[in-house]
């Protein structure tokens, strides 16, 4: 059934493809050029989070943040050098973002079958669906066509990426920025059905916030003192934090969500319904998040000859 499942959000999800924000996108766009990538990312993903399936979360994320600053141009991937102030050292990224080694082993892999011609940006945007998949969350048709970028914004990132202390106010305003609606702000929060955050980022909510679970709040308080530990980690959904499904809005209902970010879609406000709707339909939320991903992906990519494929993802050819 849930195979069944998967391959019915993957269908429904074709004819979202013509109305992408960026219609140089094509999902067959490496069909002759490229044949064996689709296989070969796969295969690499499926090898990295066999050895650790926090990573697919880490790779979720590292999307999410190439494509809120300046679009999903590979940026985030860069490296600093003596003459180069790359993202990876902004303040949402710095210590934080994680998962560069396994795009560095995809695209050794694609480079070896087919030289100078895949982006890193699209490596980075086929990796990051297939860590969804592979931890059992819906699969989609990845628009494909990026190329990238040759700068990096390291301002940008320190005010574009949400931040985990956000009101939904801010929240919404920063996916509009982005041609987001507060909608595909809801369903893209249930990434945080999968992977785990530093104390550091949800001590002030178990500690003075009060639309929280007090038995939750207790049990995160074990592993995140008021002081102390800033890098000990906490799962974001409280049971199944190494599966792609619902029970993240399950939590927001029970109002244990971790962050401030995630409590506040549940919390007598605009969303509250549509998290509702998810807490007890995950199809609903699974064709949901595979149609954002791709409405996601489609952020002002670099195109054509704008850019360059990199033959190395950290730095400019």
């Amino acid at each position: 059934m849930a195979t069944f499942t998967k391959l019915c959000v993957s269908l429904s999800i074709i004819s979202l493809l013509a109305c992408c924000s960026n219609a140089q996108l094509v999902d067959n766009f490496y069909a002759t050029t490229c044949p064996s990538l689709q296989t070969t990312v796969r295969n690499t993903m499926t090898s990295a989070i066999k050895n650790e399936s926090r990573i697919g979360a880490s790779i979720l994320r590292l999307f999410f943040h190439d494509c809120f600053v300046n679009g999903c141009d590979g940026s985030i991937l860069l490296d600093d050098t003596a003459t180069f102030t790359g993202e990876k050292n902004a303040l949402p990224n710095k210590n934080s973002v994680r998962g560069f080694e396994v795009i560095d082993t995809i695209k050794t892999s694609v480079e070896a079958s087919c030289n100078a011609t895949v982006s890193c940006a699209d490596i980075l945007a086929l990796a990051a669906r297939d860590g969804v998949f592979l931890l059992g969350g819906p699969s989609w048709i990845v628009p494909l066509g990026r190329r990238d970028a040759r700068t990096a914004n390291q301002t940008a990132a320190n005010n574009q990426i949400p931040s985990p202390f956000s009101d939904l106010p801010t929240l919404t305003s920063m996916f509009t920025a982005k041609g987001l609606t507060a909608n595909d702000l809801t369903v893209l929060s249930g990434a945080h059905t999968i992977g785990e955050a530093k104390c550091l980022l949800f001590r002030t909510r178990i500690y003075n916030e009060t639309n929280i679970d007090p038995n939750f709040a207790t049990l995160r308080k074990t592993t995140c003192p008021l002081s102390g530990g800033d890098t000990n980690l906490a799962p974001l959904d409280t049971l199944t934090p190494t599966t792609f499904d619902n029970n993240y809005y399950k939590d927001l209902v029970a109002k244990k969500g971790l962050f401030d970010s995630d409590q506040v879609l549940f919390n007598n406000g605009s969303q509250d319904s549509l998290v509702s709707s998810y807490s007890n339909n995950s199809a609903t939320f699974f064709n949901d998040f595979a149609a954002a991903m791709i409405k996601l992906s489609g952020i002002s990519p670099l195109t054509g000859t704008n850019g360059e494929i990199r033959k190395n993802c950290r730095l400019v050819n």
